[in-house]
């Protein structure tokens, strides 16, 4: 579960990243109900606004951020964007604390968010391959996500009881601070130890060549309508959390409870996920399903503490999909590519919030917080809809050989044991080579030979 841990920079990213992550939530607790309650008068609709406007740029920006995150050093690049996120944080501190702030300000400001963040999700989600290398990518990925759920279980807890003991205004510039550990750990790596950038072949140096390449995989294009349909109308979770604590009459502290029981299934399904030795598209829709079921219970829940209860369940089945999806594309995409690739991923993750946000917050304004529930989990039921639909007509399901009542799934698989595909004809158009088409070439295993290559036994006989 935990072999990523080994290696001496991914100790130092996964304790920096942590920290920082820590700081987030905090922020994004303050953030949600400082719009919610300090800016306005209970809008939800203006939550959904500002939402939309930290997660819109990414969706706007991808062919560049993906291409940035692909050309440039990735080390290089956290270090601007995640200096960058700092500033930020500590200015809406600062304005907050002086009275300044008002809603217009808010949402300039989580514009800026949005378009630091649309360089820095592709390079940070990128650079993990680099720290780890591919065959422990999808490992590295479960981690980093139980890394992100640990603080989520952490940060809005720590930050609703900030928020009433020294206010809003402190828990950004706390989260200000909190960048210090990412920067110092991105400092402390050892360059040498990093995994060497795979160059783009020749036609592959423009930013459509992404799309072009996603286009080509249908397996991957699916993966990115599932992440489209929950990202948009199911996973609003701070329309949902901060709509049901007023429901319920709790306070800022009620609001943050509900994010910590969010964090403990998402820590429970990241930590699961960790342990699988690679991520399967079936272990997504039937997370996604999960997901949908356990919407329309939460919308049926009477008391809060039950609610409480049924966000444990939430929190595992959406990080169960998120990850899944996650360490699908990382390890079955060209390296050539993965930036742009994972640029689009985080796009359409992203960017479908600025569709889905504002009308979950009207929905929630107009007929309720638990009818917006319901939007959540009709959502999750289409995610995995859409992708049973495609493994049925894909004709990756048949019916086992031995036993008539089992059914069988052909996974693709992780591109770091495929060496070459069926040849192409040649154009810029990067089809799907290095990745799984019929007939694919798998590297020889010395242990399947005794120890030796066939080449290396074919030496030894001619001697």
């Amino acid at each position: 579960m935990f072999r990523s841990l080994g290696l001496f920079n991914y100790r130092v990213w996964f304790i920096g990243a942590l920290i920082s992550n820590i700081g987030a939530w905090m922020q994004m607790t303050a953030q949600d109900w400082v719009v919610l309650t300090e800016l306005t008068d209970h809008d939800a609709t203006a939550v959904g606004i500002t939402m939309a406007c930290q997660f819109g740029p990414p969706l706007i920006l991808v062919g560049v951020s993906g291409w940035v995150a692909d050309r440039f050093d990735r080390r290089k690049l956290l270090l601007i964007t995640q200096s960058t996120l700092g500033v930020l944080s500590l200015i809406i501190g600062v304005l907050l604390l002086t009275g300044i702030l008002t809603l217009p300000m808010m949402l300039i400001l989580a514009t800026l968010f949005g378009v630091t963040n649309a360089f820095d999700a592709p390079s940070r989600q990128a650079f993990v391959s680099d720290v780890v290398g591919r065959t422990q990518a999808s490992n590295a990925v479960a981690l980093n996500s139980a890394s992100f759920n640990m603080a989520r279980l952490i940060g809005p807890a720590a930050g609703s009881l900030l928020l009433i003991a020294i206010g809003s205004g402190w828990v950004f510039i706390i989260n200000a601070a909190t960048f210090a550990a990412m920067l110092v750990a991105l400092v402390a790596m050892r360059t040498d130890e990093l995994q060497p950038r795979a160059r783009s072949k020749s036609g592959q140096g423009r930013i459509a060549d992404g799309l072009r390449y996603v286009r080509s995989r249908p397996d991957i294009t699916v993966t990115f309508a599932m992440a489209f349909v929950m990202g948009a109308f199911g996973m609003n979770f701070p329309i949902f959390a901060s709509t049901m604590a007023l429901e319920f009459g709790r306070d800022a502290d009620g609001y943050g409870l509900l994010s910590s029981s969010l964090a403990i299934g998402s820590l429970a399904g990241a930590l699961l996920a960790a342990r699988r030795d690679r991520a399967r598209l079936r272990v997504a829709m039937l997370a996604a399903a999960g997901f949908g079921v356990m919407q329309f219970v939460a919308a049926a829940t009477p008391a809060y503490l039950a609610y409480a209860l049924v966000c444990v369940g939430i929190g595992f089945c959406t990080v169960t999909m998120l990850t899944t999806a996650n360490g699908y594309v990382q390890t079955t995409t060209d390296p050539a590519l993965r930036g742009r690739v994972l640029a689009l991923y985080m796009a359409v993750m992203m960017g479908s919030t600025p569709i889905g946000a504002p009308i979950v917050g009207a929905v929630a304004d107009l007929w309720g917080p638990r009818v917006a529930l319901l939007v959540g989990g009709a959502a999750g039921i289409l995610a995995a809809a859409v992708g049973l639909a495609w493994l049925l007509g894909s004709g990756r399901m048949h019916r086992n050989a031995t036993s008539r009542f089992r059914v069988v799934v052909d996974e693709t698989r992780p591109i770091d044991i495929i060496t070459q595909a069926i040849p192409q004809r040649p154009s810029t158009d990067d089809t799907l080579a290095q990745t799984t088409t019929a007939q694919p070439e798998l590297k020889p295993r010395p242990e399947d030979y005794g120890g030796v290559s066939p080449d290396e036994e074919i030496s030894r006989k001619e001697e």
